[in-house]
């Protein structure tokens, strides 16, 4: 479709049309066998069952005719010229006859039409074309109507429940349309080549009734527009499907509406009551989403893969709407984000996304951390007694649950009914959870919450942990074990001398480093007796 209006000039004087008609263009009219020959008369052969506007004396009508004489021979037809006869009525420009005829016609109305000799050429006639005092019987169809005060007309008949925006000059809309003619001729459709149109409104890109039909418009609303030819393509149509003269009826379904100037826009939030900490810049996602157009067509879903998005965020690792998005929610938060396309995948699109595309996503966050992040701990009992505290080398007996941020339980050792046994700093638990059981007294509870880097990770464990995820553990000591010291034990294979730690103490501090004690054994004994145990 050309998307600009042309200019719209007036028709051509009476003169002119009387030279058309006596060429053969003659005015449209019909009548076969209706009676005197002496008084106008009309037969409606056809009526459309609606027919909202009637000709009035001052409109501009296009129609087709066959025009013959009482015989039936014919001396003219729009149609063997494949054109359409376009004139103002009742203003002169045709035979008085015709003038009459036309007025009260609908769109799409056929009527037959004897117009007497004096309402015709009378008399004279047409030289060569219209013998004197001839009658005329005219086959007229109205292919088209309207009036140089019409404006454009605009009717709605779908709008959706809620409409938070509507059109605006400036704004860039993707719509669907069909366009036909006032007959209901289909001449274009958008449907036809299965890809919206899509255009800036208000700034001279469309003609300029579309311009103005556009504007109000909601997505989701369907409505007609109706364009008169002097806000369409005017007297010279398009030069290819669209007709000089012609009123356009495009009946438009509005898919998408952007500005340039937006930014994305946060709805329909839905905050759990506690929110300790809000994602930031360089945190780590994990986050359930459906993505769909503006119009709700559906696009992709994490849910359908029964997997979570996972992503670092303000880091370009995502759009950059999402990026702006995903920024001060909190663990559990719904919310709906909607990316203009510039935000989005701009005017290309992506795969089954078009290209100019608003999006919607709604996201519900799974969990985030910081990769900065340690371990948190929160001792939720602590017994009257709690001065044994667990340290590493400890023999511990614990029952745990294990859940996810969001309280999806992973394991439990009470639904097992029996305790996790380990000792601490063995590498038996992830680092998170080594770290977490320390300094614990027998009998506490704690709650101690490990980020993936502490615990298992990106790769998670497959049917279990999810990947990437952080880990919750209510933690129950029931049982400690002392073992040893930190340090290192050495055993004395040889005899002993009484000042043996004297000899090793080369110092003199009172302290025996296991590097003295690796120094006695060289410098004394060639084949030494000492065993040294570090743990």
């Amino acid at each position: 479709m050309a998307i600009r209006a042309r200019g719209w000039r007036p028709p051509p004087p009476p003169l002119l049309l009387l030279l058309l008609w006596v060429t053969g263009q003659a005015a449209p009219v019909a009548g076969l066998g209706l009676g005197s020959d002496t008084e106008l008369q009309i037969e409606r052969r056809f009526v459309p069952d609606e027919c909202p506007r009637t000709v009035r004396s001052g409109d501009f009508v296009r129609y087709h005719y066959v025009g013959m004489f009482p015989d039936g021979q014919k001396f003219d037809s729009s149609y063997d010229r494949d054109s359409t006869f376009n004139v103002f009525v009742g203003k002169g420009q045709l035979i008085a006859g015709m003038d009459q005829a036309l007025v009260g016609m609908c769109v799409n109305e056929r009527r037959f039409v004897k117009i007497p000799s004096k309402l015709a050429y009378g008399s004279e006639g047409v030289s060569g074309v219209i013998p004197p005092d001839s009658v005329l019987h005219f086959d007229v169809l109205l292919m088209d109507i309207w009036n140089s005060e019409d404006q454009v007309q605009i009717h709605t008949y779908f709008k959706p429940p809620s409409c938070p925006r509507t059109i605006q000059v400036s704004d860039f809309v993707r719509y669907h349309y069909n366009g036909t003619f006032l007959d209901g001729t289909l001449f274009d459709s958008s449907h036809n080549r299965m890809k919206t149109y899509d255009t800036y409104v208000g700034i001279g890109w469309l003609i300029p009734g579309m311009d103005k039909g556009l504007l109000g418009m909601c997505v989701g609303e369907k409505r007609i527009i109706t364009i008169p030819p002097f806000l369409a393509y005017g007297e010279d149509g398009d030069g290819k499907d669209i007709p000089g003269q012609a009123s356009l009826v495009f009946d438009v379904a509005l898919l998408d509406l952007h500005n340039p100037k937006d930014g994305i826009s946060i709805e329909n939030k839905v905050v759990p009551e506690n929110c300790e900490r809000q994602s930031q810049t360089g945190d780590f996602l994990r986050y359930h989403y459906n993505g769909t157009l503006l119009d709700g067509t559906f696009f992709d879903s994490s849910y359908s893969r029964n997997r979570t998005f996972d992503t670092y965020i303000g880091q370009g690792y995502v759009i950059a709407g999402m990026d702006e998005g995903l920024l001060g929610v909190c663990i559990g938060e719904k919310r709906r984000i909607v990316v203009p396309p510039h935000l989005g995948y701009g005017e290309e699109g992506r795969g089954n996304i078009p290209g100019s595309a608003v999006l919607v996503f709604d996201i519900h966050v799974i969990d985030f951390h910081n990769p900065s992040d340690s371990i948190s701990i929160t001792s939720h009992y602590k017994p009257p007694d709690c001065s044994v505290l667990s340290k590493k080398g400890d023999y511990l007996k614990y029952h745990y649950n294990a859940s996810l941020l969001d309280g999806t339980l992973l394991d439990s050792t009470w639904n097992l009914g029996k305790t996790y046994n380990i000792v601490l700093g063995s590498g038996q638990v992830v680092l998170g959870m080594d770290m977490g059981l320390r300094e614990m007294c027998v009998g506490e509870k704690r709650t101690v919450i490990i980020p993936p880097h502490l615990g298992y990770g990106e790769a998670g464990v497959d049917g279990e942990v999810p990947g990437s995820a952080v880990l919750v553990f209510d933690i129950e000591l029931l049982e400690l074990v002392a073992g040893l010291p930190e340090g290192y034990m050495f055993i004395w294979n040889g005899e002993v001398s009484a000042n043996l730690f004297e000899e090793i103490d080369k110092d003199g501090n009172g302290e025996v480093l296991l590097e003295e004690k690796k120094q006695l054994c060289t410098e004394k004994v060639s084949n030494c007796p000492l065993d040294i145990f570090i743990y």
